[in-house]
């Protein structure tokens, strides 16, 4: 005697023989399976109108069918996008980007924002230490000029830099920067100078 029963096993006859229902099985993937559908407009990232792609049954639904975007890739409706194509081509419109090259005078801007920034800001660092309370490792030109793009987003050269010798000590120090005399100084400032922090880790 077979009755109904929820879940997985939906007819079973007796306690142990089970009926395999066919179309149980044949529904499964439908969920996860991506629909076929034509483009009546093109759109960035599916592609240009006409082409056929394959899109999610949800996006399709919700988005591209009640605007009108996309139709069903079936027969009818690839033979009536087909026609519209041959009797209207729309144009398409090719986007002009517009590339301004930068005059001097903007690198002279750009140059004294980066200098206000680097004159302006702490840059601090983080080192380990020995026994000693000592810097494990000196801090060198390169390790400064890492961290300044790091922490400032702004791109020196180790030229930039007037460091004799590592700095190997930890506390506060002023590394005086070595920028062409057409950035104008602040006024009541001698020289560029970037602020520095060495810390224990």
């Amino acid at each position: 005697m077979a009755y109904l029963q929820y879940g997985r096993h939906i007819l079973r006859r007796g306690s142990d023989q089970i009926l395999p229902n066919p179309l149980f099985f044949a529904a499964q993937g439908v969920r996860y399976r991506k629909l076929e559908v034509i483009l009546t407009t093109s759109m960035d990232k599916l592609g240009k109108a006409g082409e056929t792609v394959k899109v999610k049954p949800g996006f399709f639904r919700n988005h591209l069918m009640p605007k009108l975007l996309a139709v069903p890739n079936i027969d009818k409706f690839a033979y009536l996008i087909s026609e519209q194509r041959k009797i209207y081509q729309p144009k398409e419109v090719e986007e002009v980007k517009m590339v301004v090259p930068k005059t001097e005078e903007d690198r002279m801007k750009e140059y004294h924002t980066a200098a206000r920034r680097l004159d302006s800001a702490k840059l601090v660092l983080r080192k380990l230490t020995t026994k000693d309370n000592e810097v494990r490792e000196p801090v060198t030109k390169d390790e400064i000029v890492a961290e300044v793009a790091r922490q400032l987003s702004v791109h020196i050269e180790p030229e930039n830099l007037h460091l004799p010798t590592p700095l190997a000590a930890f506390g506060e120090f002023e590394v005086p920067l070595r920028l062409p005399r057409s950035i104008p100084l602040p006024d009541g400032k001698l020289q560029w100078a970037l602020k520095l922090k060495i810390r224990r880790k």
